[in-house]
């Protein structure tokens, strides 16, 4: 019996690897474009499906217009206006050179001298001329040539710069991510005008073929960092890529955790400036959103406007942002504590008030407290899907009708609807809505653990979170970096900013080479020292005598 399974799974492996070998003689075998201009139209209408949206514009070049030519391409995702100005009229109007053009020269003088548009390449495979149609290029075919000519047009309508919706700044740049690629990066070299600024771009996704692009700084970078990014993204197998969430999803280093391992963002200079960390940017055509990573946890609670204002102002503003997070993780189990376990730990006169609400509620504090967060959930749900224009009037009236007809209902107390409030309050103070996401989620087994021990529950739950954080790794970086593993050099620029004149370095375990940002003598002298004050006084005595 043993050896009747041992003999199947031989006989399953070599099935599989007969099957491979097939696999691998096919893709060594490319299906090459034939000579016969209709024979290749044919085929192009054929894998297409007879699509309505390719355009097929047949010409005739050469002397005595001998050379029978075919410009296809796809309506909606070019730039048409290229097409007729620098390709069409070029390869029809161009007297002089059409005599030079002969079937063995065609695609040198085409390339050379004919098309006035940058990125012309000769392309022999079917699968290579099928991408650069999909990819929004021109494709020239001859009859008699066994290739064909692709030519960059890519185009059509796009959506205009504008100012980021999820990270808006008082203080800073306008400009935002679009879902254009090469607009995105061209933003970001627009900020850091540096030859070392180098980028990298593949195609992910069997179906899609989505252009992803990574970007860093080289010399800052750390380059055991850039292989690991470049190595997780090209063994991504799936069909599609539609949004920076699917990169995101499978290249983070641990799946099942309930915070984001990877930043993402919509703003240049929030790019640049972990570029200049030594952090690596991923940009996916077709999404506005830019993944950063390594990412550690402070991270999540700083902005942009940090790094503009004064460094007393940011470091109260960051250390607001983290109260607040926390906040939104425990008030309502503290509340559920306080009111189940630990009523001697209030002042009677507050305890006699809470008791008093509470009397006329048929349900304990955390039935009452998941009754109102999961209704506040729904109520935000509703408004992010609704209409832009009735979907925050709705989500404020159900919200204050809600809560007070279940208050005069008896339903829930005027106490936990202040709580609540108070709950949603800070969690929309966190920066990063990835962050606030998990807040809301880990906020209810705060409140479950808060019912079963009460505040022996939120301590045991605030130490197996804190522990689970430090378990954590981005593309091998501890998350909690650099609190744990603790690294006071870089602790400056965490919780707390110290001011611009003390940030000379950068964090040495995502950037190991180059790590000085500031030079020695940056710190401005005072006026007494450099012989200002001293010379004005001299000028002023002299013109006073």
């Amino acid at each position: 019996m043993p050896s009747f399974f041992r003999g199947k799974k031989v006989r399953k492996n070599g099935n599989t690897q007969k099957t491979n070998n097939q696999k691998q003689s096919a893709e060594k075998k490319p299906e090459l474009i034939d000579f016969s201009l209709p024979v290749n139209l044919d085929t192009i209408k054929e894998r297409t499906g007879n699509s309505t949206d390719i355009v097929t514009r047949r010409l005739r070049i050469g002397l005595n217009s001998e050379l029978k030519t075919a410009i296809v391409y796809v309506d909606g995702v070019v730039n048409e206006q290229f097409i007729h100005d620098f390709l069409v009229e070029s390869l029809m109007k161009d007297h002089f050179l059409q005599e030079k053009l002969t079937l063995e020269n065609v695609t040198e003088v085409i390339t050379d001298d004919l098309v006035a548009l940058s990125k012309v390449k000769s392309v022999s495979e079917w699968n290579q001329l099928l991408l650069s149609l999909m990819s929004g290029e021109t494709i020239i075919l001859i009859d008699g040539l066994d290739k064909a000519l692709s030519v960059k047009t890519e185009g059509g309508e796009k959506r205009a710069i504008e100012e980021p919706g999820t990270q808006v700044s008082v203080r800073g740049s306008r400009a935002g991510f679009v879902e254009s690629l090469g607009t995105n990066t061209a933003l970001v070299r627009r900020i850091i005008k540096n030859p070392n600024l180098w980028m990298e771009s593949m195609k992910i996704g069997k179906v899609t073929k989505t252009d992803v692009a990574i970007m860093y700084i080289n010399g800052i970078a750390k380059k055991e960092i850039v292989e690991e990014v470049r190595s997780r993204l090209r063994k991504i197998e799936i069909d599609s890529i539609l949004e920076s969430g699917y990169i995101e999803q499978l290249i983070e280093d641990q799946t099942f955790t309930f915070f984001p391992t990877i930043y993402n963002t919509e703003r240049p200079d929030v790019v640049a400036g972990n570029l200049l960390e030594g952090r690596i940017a991923i940009f996916i055509d077709g999404t506005p959103f830019v993944l950063l990573a390594p990412a550690v946890f402070v991270q999540f609670f700083q902005t942009a406007d940090d790094y503009y204002y004064r460094f007393d102002i940011a470091t109260a503003l960051r250390l607001l942002r983290i109260s607040t997070f926390i906040i939104s993780l425990i008030a309502p189990a503290a509340y559920v504590a306080v009111t189940t376990f630990h009523q001697e730990m209030v002042p009677t006169q507050l305890i006699i008030a809470l008791a008093a609400q509470r009397e006329a509620v048929p349900f304990p504090a955390i039935v009452e407290a998941l009754i109102m967060e999961i209704t506040f959930e729904i109520l935000r749900e509703a408004g992010i899907r609704l209409p832009r224009a009735v979907g925050s009037a709705v989500s404020i009236v159900g919200a204050l009708v809600i809560g007070q007809a279940a208050v005069q209902a008896g339903i829930v107390s005027p106490a936990m609807v202040i709580v609540v409030s108070i709950t949603a309050i800070a969690s929309f103070a966190t920066p990063s809505f990835s962050m606030a996401i998990s807040a809301r989620l880990i906020r209810f087994l705060f409140m479950l653990s808060a019912a079963s021990f009460g505040f022996y529950g939120i301590i045991l739950a605030f130490i197996m979170m804190l522990a689970h954080l430090c378990s954590l790794r981005s593309l091998g970086v501890p998350y909690m970096a650099p609190l744990a593993p603790f690294i006071p050099v870089n602790v400056a620029d965490t919780v707390v900013r110290l001011p611009w004149l003390d940030l000379g370095t950068r964090a040495k375990l995502i950037s190991k080479q180059n790590n000085i940002r500031q030079g020695e003598h940056t710190r401005p002298q005072s006026p007494e020292n450099n012989g200002i004050m001293t010379s004005n006084t001299g000028k002023g005595d002299r013109n006073d005598s």
